[in-house]
Formats: C-alpha cells, structure tokens, sequence
C-alpha cells in the first residue's frame, strides 16, 4: 500500500510540475503577444480588404481559408524557421527583418501610388475583370496569405525576442506556438465579425423586437460602408507605419542608430512640451508619423526598382507563371 500511495505522489509531484509548464507556456504567450499588438492590429485592418467584391455567403469561408493559411504561415514555415535562427543564426534576424519590412512599405506605398494615379492600376482592374468567381477567390486568398506572412513573421519575431532568453527551446517554441494561435484567432475573429456586421444589421432591421434595434441595425448597415473605406485606409497606412518601424529597428540593430535616434529624440521633445498625461501618448504617434514618412519614402522609391527590374527579370526566369493569372 505504501508503495501505491508513493507512486501517487510522484504522478501528483509530475502532473503539478506539467500544469505550472503548461501555466508557464501560456503565460508567457499572452505577455509577448501583447508586445505584438501594433503589427496584431496592422493584420485585422489589412485582411478585410481582401474580402471586398465577394457575396456575403463566401465571406465567411474566405476568411476560414486566410485563417488557414496565417495558421501554416506560423506554426508550419515560420516557428520551426524562429527557433533554427534564434538558436544558430540570430545575427540574421534583423536582416530578414527588414526585407519584410522593405515588402510592407513597397505594399502600402503602391496602394498610395495607385491612388494617385489611378491609370496605373487599370492592367490589374481589367485582369481581375477576365477572372471567374473561383479564379478571383483563389487571387485574392493567395494575397492576403501572401501578405499574411510578412505580418506573421514580424509578429513571431515580436514574440520571440520579448521571451526570456534563459528558457529551453522546447518552452520557446510551445510559447510561439501558443501566441501564434491565440493571435490568429483574436485577428481572424475580428475580421469575421467585421465583414459580417452588415448581414447582422439587416438581421436586426427586419427582425429586432423594439424600435430601437431596429434603427441600430439600419445605423449598422449604413455605416458599414464607411468603416471598410476606412479600414482600407487603416490598414494601407498600418503597412507604411510598421515596415517604417522595422527598418529604423533593424538598422539600429545592425549598427546605423542615426534614424532611430533622431526619431526618439524629437518624439521625446515633442512629449516634453505637452502636459505629463498627453506625453505618452504624443510621444507615440510622433514616433509612429516619422516611421510611416520613412516606410512611404522607402515604399515610393521602391516602386520603380520592383516594377522595372524585379518583376521583368521574375518574368524572364518563370515565364511559365505569366501564362495564366495568378
């Protein structure tokens, strides 16, 4: 008997030891996820852009199939990726950065571009006009994953370098794993309930019991519309902002601290001239204005490198991927 009751014990001591790892894991998930949350929101207001022009009946499985496609990017390419960096190559990492960083402003800024000179985006209008419904769909899933994984892998990097560093690997990676869940479902929720507001407006209009939710559903669906516009807005300057944001981090990183010194240095002054309440909060956004004119400049001056050179010699060595749009 006494040696039943000590074999209890130790599956006690082990179970207790399992629930505090597990405890551990999930812990320090949440806390270096919340380190995350300025390229967390960045992913939520981007990906409803990929949904305009779509029936309401396929919104709901597109963004199933870019969750999808965000969970494969994380947990599948990306993790094992973070963990073979951080243990024999962390010297990369901010390299890597900033080529996801250069993507994110060459993004943002060409939507800007194209709003500018709308003549510009007619080749791509005039494709997606030859496209059959499935053929769209499938573009579109391919480039909101596509842009996905630049967010990702910004996001796990986040992660990663907000985790202590005197953990095992196995923690490091049960612990980006986690965050990169529970990051995936808080955006692609919010994205869900995003572009389904408006059926959940007409709902209420036609079948709410009171007056009141009535006029709110109505109120809903008539400004819906404008909060995907502003979204789209939201989520082209999110772009800009934090692939400014990388790049300064980067080359800080790798040594040039003049970009990231002179944008702390006037964010501090500006913070030093308003009250101590405001002072955070206008410390940021002067931080965040000057990376954004930083990733504009960088995106705009991209354009022509990408368009003239980049995509002409990706044509010339796959030629097979121009035969068909994609």
């Amino acid at each position: 008997m006494s040696g039943i009751i000590a074999l209890l014990d130790d599956v006690a001591a082990i179970a207790k030891v399992a629930s505090a790892s597990v405890d551990d894991v999930v812990g320090q998930a949440v806390k270096a996820s919340g380190k995350a949350a300025g390229a967390v929101i960045d992913d939520a207001a981007v990906t409803p852009k990929y949904l305009q022009g779509f029936s309401a009946k396929r919104e709901l499985p597109i963004v199933w199939k870019i969750a999808r496609g965000s969970l494969f990017n994380k947990l599948v390419i990306l993790l094992p990726v973070a963990l073979l960096l951080a243990t024999f190559a962390p010297f990369v990492i901010p390299i890597l950065l900033m080529i996801g960083g250069a993507y994110l402003c060459f993004e943002g800024a060409e939507k800007v571009w194209h709003k500018i000179n709308p003549s510009d985006h007619h080749s791509e209008e005039l494709v997606s006009e030859k496209l059959s419904a499935a053929q769209l769909e499938e573009k579109k899933v391919k480039g909101a994953v596509k842009t996905d994984f630049i967010l990702s892998a910004e996001i796990m990097t986040i992660v990663l370098n907000a985790l202590p560093q005197d953990v095992s690997i196995w923690m490091t990676g049960a612990s980006l794993a986690v965050a990169g869940i529970i990051i995936t479902i808080v955006v692609y929720g919010a994205v869900a309930l995003i572009v389904k507001a408006d059926d959940v407006g007409l709902h209420m209009a036609a079948e709410g019991n009171s007056g009141f939710v009535q006029s709110l559903g109505r109120g809903i669906v008539r400004g819906m519309p404008t909060v995907m516009l502003l979204l789209v807005v939201i989520g082209t300057a999110a772009m800009i902002w934090v692939g400014g944001n990388i790049i300064v981090h980067a080359l800080n990183e790798l040594g040039w601290h003049l970009p990231y010194d002179v944008i702390h240095d006037l964010a501090v002054g500006a913070a030093a001239s308003v009250p101590e309440s405001l002072a955070g909060a206008v410390e940021w956004g002067v931080t965040a204005f000057l990376d954004g004119i930083i990733g504009l400049v960088l995106g705009l001056a991209l354009i022509p490198v990408v368009t003239k050179l980049i995509v002409p010699l990706s044509s010339w060595l796959f030629p097979e991927k121009q035969a068909t749009p994609h």
